[in-house]
């Protein structure tokens, strides 16, 4: 389940209202779980996951599941650790993935002064030091703090380059230099205006889950 906002059912693969926000559908997450729940039963799919629930959401589908989600997929880096999140997950037997692990520098909503976590002088310094790219030098902390990644690319050197983690490791050191990166930004969920200001795309609606603090 992408998110534990339902949206409205239409021709757009994601239907908006005229100021850019997009149309909802009451529906609630538990009802979608419940539904994909009957998909592991008729032996259509073999595990079934969430993407960007917060950790209260986590437990209300625990609360009532049947089939335990696999996994929560949720923007995760550098300067996003998600470290409460991810301990959250893991002492409820739940991968936690993470999506634009390199901090997705290609977002078009990107803005020229934004930080670019592959050119982080501090993640620079360490590759130097380990011989390896900046990207690989990030998903080999991923890696060591358990979390699973998905990083995007569609040029064959540097997928075989994202693959190619697995001959060195980081120190206790380097892993701690490294979550001091965090500052708690979001990078991927675009922001929009409103009377003036500059909010969260959705964060008017009542499942929108970054209100709470992980």
């Amino acid at each position: 389940m992408h998110w534990p906002m339902a949206f409205q059912r239409g021709n757009e693969v994601m239907p908006r209202n005229r100021d850019g926000s997009m149309r909802h559908d009451p529906t609630h997450f538990i009802d979608t779980w419940k539904a994909m729940e009957q998909l592991v039963e008729k032996g259509l799919v073999k595990a079934i996951g969430l993407s960007n629930f917060n950790a209260r959401q986590v437990d209300e589908v625990l609360a009532v599941a049947t089939h335990k989600p696999a996994v929560n997929q949720v923007e995760c880096h550098p300067y996003l650790m998600q470290e409460e999140l991810l301990q959250h997950c893991q002492r409820r037997g739940i991968a936690l993935t993470a999506y634009s692990p390199l901090g997705s520098a290609d977002r078009p909503w990107a803005k020229a002064r934004e930080p670019k976590l592959l050119e982080d002088p501090g993640i620079l310094a360490l590759a130097q030091r380990c011989g390896k790219t900046p990207a690989q030098v990030i998903l080999r902390w991923q890696l060591q703090r358990g979390v699973t990644c998905i990083p995007k690319s569609s040029t064959p050197s540097r997928i075989k380059e994202n693959l190619e983690v697995f001959d060195f490791s980081l120190s206790e050191d380097d892993m701690k230099t490294i979550a001091s990166f965090n500052r708690g930004e979001r990078l991927i969920i675009p922001l929009m205006e409103k009377d003036g200001k500059q909010v969260w795309r959705d964060a008017g609606h009542p499942h929108f889950p970054f209100h709470d603090p992980y």
